[in-house]
C-alpha cells in the first residue's frame, strides 16, 4: 500500500470536533493555596513586569489539559516571570510558525517534531508530559479481536493517511509484523466510534480518550488494545525552536520548570487540578462533566510518572521513532535524535 504522510493535527480530537479558530485566552493565576509551591528562580525577579508568552495548543480548551490549568491558578506561572496566553488551532499550522519563530511554543506531538524536522523546521522537544503514546486499536469485544494479528481479513478504520491515529497503526505493523497487506484500511474520517459500534468497520485507531470512552459511556464492552504496548514512542510535550533556546534559553527554562510543578501537581491531587479545568473551561462541567471526568481520568494514565521522571525524555524512544518512521516511509530522510528533543531545561 502507497503510503502518503501529511503532517495534520495529532493532539486529542473528539469525535466531530475539530480545532477551529477558537480565541486566544489569557488565564490569570489566583492565590496559591497553602500547598502549592514556589518556582525556582527562573531568570525573572517577581517584582519585574512579567513577560507574556503566547503557548499553541493543538487542540480546543479541554479538561486534556489540566496540569496548564492548574499551574496557572495556583500562580506557577506567574512566579517564573510569565504571563500565558493560550492560542488554540491546527497543529499542523502551529507546528510550522513555531518552526519560523512566528510563535516560540507550543503543545505537539513527538512524531510530528521528528517529521517537522525532516522538513527542515527546525522545532525542538523540550519538555516530555506524556509518558505513553495515546493512540490504541479498540474493537467491540463481541469481535473477537484480542490481537493486532486478528485484524487480518478484517476492516480497519482510521480518520485518513495521516496524523497520529495513522502513524499508531504503522508504529503497530512495524512492531508486530503484521501483514498490512491483509487488513483492509477503511478512511472513515474523525468517526472512529460510531463506524465501530454500527459495525461499518471491524475496529478502529484512535485515542483512548475518545473512541474506547464513548463507547464505554454507552454501555458497550471494548477490546482496547495500546500502541504503547508494542512500541514506545514519543508523544505529547512542550515544543520550541533551535532559535528561541539559543536567544532565550530563560523563556525555555521559565515555563518547563513552571509546567513540571503543574504535572505534579496534577499527579499528586486529580481532583483539585480536574476542579481547575472546569473553572477554566466551564464549558466542560455541568451536564458534561460525568463525560469530562471520564476523558480526564484516561489522560491521567497516560501522564503518570514518578517525581524524578517528570519531564524528561528517553533518547532511546526518539531514536527508535525516528527509525520506525524512516523504515515505514512516513519520513524520507533520516533524522538523529539528538537533533529532536533537548533535557537540558528539565531541572533535578
Amino acid at each position: 500500500m502507497k503510503k502518503t504522510f501529511i503532517l495534520l493535527a495529532t493532539i486529542l480530537l473528539l469525535a466531530g470536533c475539530f480545532p477551529g479558530a477558537a480565541p486566544s485566552v489569557t488565564l490569570q493565576p489566583s492565590t496559591a493555596p497553602a500547598e502549592a509551591t514556589t518556582v525556582p528562580a527562573a531568570g525573572t525577579p517577581a517584582e519585574q513586569p512579567l513577560t507574556e508568552i503566547t503557548l499553541a495548543m493543538g487542540y480546543i480548551p479541554s479538561v486534556q489539559f489540566a496540569p496548564f490549568y492548574l499551574a496557572a491558578e495556583r500562580g506557577y506561572f506567574e512566579q517564573a516571570g510569565l504571563d500565558v496566553v493560550y492560542r488554540y488551532g491546527f497543529e499542523t499550522d502551529l507546528l510550522k510558525l513555531v518552526g519560523t519563530n512566528e510563535l516560540q511554543f507550543m503543545v505537539g506531538s513527538g512524531e510530528e517534531v521528528i517529521l517537522g524536522r525532516s522538513q527542515g523546521l527546525p522545532v525542538r522537544y523540550v519538555m516530555r508530559w506524556y509518558r505513553k503514546f495515546p493512540v490504541v486499536l479498540f474493537a467491540k469485544a463481541s469481535s473477537g479481536i484480542q490481537t493486532p494479528n486478528d485484524l487480518e481479513d478484517k476492516k480497519l478504520g482510521v480518520p485518513g493517511l495521516f496524523g497520529a491515529s495513522f502513524v499508531g497503526w504503522e508504529a503497530m505493523v512495524y512492531a508486530t509484523g503484521l501483514d498490512d497487506n491483509r487488513v483492509s484500511l477503511q478512511s472513515i474520517g474523525f468517526t472512529q466510534a460510531t463506524a465501530v459500534s454500527q459495525g461499518l468497520v471491524d475496529a478502529a485507531m484512535d485515542y483512548i480518550v475518545n473512541g474506547p470512552v464513548q463507547l464505554q459511556l454507552a454501555g458497550e464492552e471494548v477490546v482496547v488494545l495500546p500502541v504503547s504496548d508494542y512500541i514506545d514512542l514519543p508523544s505529547n510535550g512542550i515544543i520550541t525552536n533551535d532559535r528561541t533556546i539559543e536567544e532565550r534559553p530563560e523563556l525555555v527554562q521559565a515555563l518547563v520548570t513552571a509546567l513540571t510543578l503543574g504535572l505534579r501537581d496534577t499527579l499528586q491531587d486529580p481532583n483539585a487540578a480536574f476542579e481547575a479545568s472546569l473553572r477554566a473551561v466551564p464549558e466542560a462541567g455541568g451536564d458534561q462533566a460525568a463525560v469530562s471526568r471520564a476523558i480526564f481520568d484516561e489522560s491521567l494514565k497516560l501522564w503518570q510518572a514518578d517525581d524524578a521522571e517528570l519531564g524528561l525524555s528517553d533518547p532511546a524512544a526518539w531514536e527508535n521513532a525516528a527509525r520506525f518512521m524512516k523504515n515505514m516511509g512516513l519520513i524520507q530522510t533520516e533524522v538523529a535524535a539528538k537533533d529532536v528533543f533537548s533535557n537540558a531545561f528539565v531541572a533535578r
